[in-house]
């Protein structure tokens, strides 16, 4: 049986999480990540808080998947800024690919986005998504759109130049990709879930007052898949 795996990076991404649950075990530490094990309606998954950015992102990732073993899908929950034009704070993106923002080796005919020998990009498990997308709760608008992640909160400035490099990316975040490479590398299932809790606003302000609002819908958005994704 396949094991659930979320991922989140901050305290604030998992207390919705813990809120819900019926039973909660104790937590385990693997390197700086903590393990727990969650019960919610009766249906059992693992909740990682792995800390922020890419590093921490991937370590959590490689843990849990040594952990639990390769039976798992890996899901990145929790917060984004929005980039898109179109993009509403309180959206829910169920990530349909994934790129580092960070990556640029375009000088050696890569493209931008593009670790030297690996993809542009990574799709997601197309079963998550689905049942992700189809089971979407009330009062919470979830979509399907490109997702980049990079160690820089963006900022005004940092956003206009990813607009213009990555024209397909509607939100940014500072953990996901480096959890869908990891992924990729184990061949494990993989799909991210992130609420937008800014619009990459100049100071941070924006996000510290919606961030709680953020990782209460993007939970909502898991736990509603949650028979289809476990099961």
């Amino acid at each position: 049986m396949t094991t659930v795996v979320v991922q989140v990076a901050m305290d604030e991404e998992a207390q919705p999480f813990l809120d819900a649950a019926s039973e909660v075990s104790e937590p385990v530490r693997i390197a700086r990540a903590e393990h727990r094990g969650v019960v919610v309606d009766g249906r059992t998954f693992v909740l990682v808080r792995s800390g922020i950015g890419m590093v921490n992102a991937a370590d959590a990732a490689v843990g849990a998947l040594h952990r639990y073993g390769d039976d798992v899908l890996l899901v990145s929950a929790g917060s984004a800024g929005g980039l898109a034009a179109d993009v509403e704070v309180g959206d829910v993106f169920v990530g349909m690919d994934y790129v580092n923002v960070e990556a640029d080796a375009r000088a050696f005919g890569y493209e931008a986005g593009q670790v030297p020998g690996m993809p542009a990009s990574y799709a997601p498990d197309p079963l998550a998504v689905a049942a992700l997308t189809a089971s979407a709760p009330d009062g919470v608008r979830v979509r399907g759109g490109g997702i980049g992640s990079g160690e820089k909160f963006v900022t005004v400035e940092i956003a206009h130049r990813l607009r213009e490099v990555f024209p397909g990316i509607h939100v940014v975040d500072m953990e996901t990709a480096a959890i869908a490479q990891t992924a990729f590398n184990h061949g494990v299932r993989f799909v991210s879930v992130r609420a937008i809790s800014d619009l990459c606003a100049p100071d941070g302000t924006e996000f510290l007052t919606h961030v709680d609002d953020a990782a209460e819908r993007s939970a909502k958005a898991v736990l509603a898949a949650l028979p289809q994704l476990v099961g």
